[in-house]
């Protein structure tokens, strides 16, 4: 596998904006080529969880999030929603996987439904059509029967259904560590390495007893 792969990124306006910039930053370290896209309702999201305002003119937002994030130059490109001449708009010119994190439940219906109404939607159809990886972040509770309707119609489509729902098998310490555990599934998905925590049977692993249990 060639570390220079290239990932349309695109953060829409669910709650989970920590998971979307943490997977930018670890994107970025991966030497990866990164296709940033980001809805109106995601700038929302961004300014409310982090502080973070990400602005309306791609030019400024590269500039802005490459300064952040220490990236290369020409490695991270931001399209408006609008801009239909973008490479992720086509199939002649595929990434070799897209991830929306965090995702919608508009979102996620719109592409189940192939409605393909901005860049967003439309860089996640051509990777279906395509069969390229297609990692879907939703995050929303409870689910209702059409959420779960429109994520199993995805599921058959090729899509990735990968819920933001960490695991606790590695004693986190801390918001950050359940946020890389997150990113790291995802990044696992899009076949970028990545070392943002150990895994499942590492021997760092073993279980402590619980309190109070009996000896053998």
């Amino acid at each position: 596998m060639t570390a220079l792969r290239t990932i349309t990124l695109a953060f829409t306006g669910a709650s989970g904006m920590p998971y979307g910039l943490r997977l930018l930053d670890c994107l970025l370290a991966a030497q990866c080529r990164v296709y940033l896209l980001y809805s109106p309702a995601a700038q929302i999201v961004a300014r409310q969880e982090c502080d973070l305002t990400l602005p309306a003119q791609p030019r400024e937002a590269a500039r802005l999030l490459s300064e952040r994030y220490r990236a290369a130059a020409e490695q991270l490109t931001v399209f408006g929603r609008e801009d239909w001449m973008a490479p992720v708009a086509s199939g002649s010119n595929p990434a070799d996987a897209m991830a929306v994190c965090p995702c919608s439940m508009g979102t996620l219906g719109a592409i189940a439904h192939g409605l393909a109404d901005n860049l967003i939607e439309r860089a996640a159809d051509v990777m279906l059509k395509e069969r390229r990886p297609l990692v879907l972040v939703p995050r929303e509770t409870p689910l209702s029967t059409i959420h779960l309707d429109n994520m199993l119609r995805l599921a058959h489509a090729g899509a990735v259904i990968l819920p933001p729902a960490p695991g606790f098998y590695d004693r986190p310490q801390a918001v950050a560590d359940l946020v890389d555990f997150v990113v790291a599934r995802v990044l696992d998905q899009l076949r970028v390495p990545h070392a943002l925590g150990p895994r499942w049977g590492d021997l760092r692993l073993r279980p402590a007893p619980p309190t109070g249990a009996l000896p053998a």
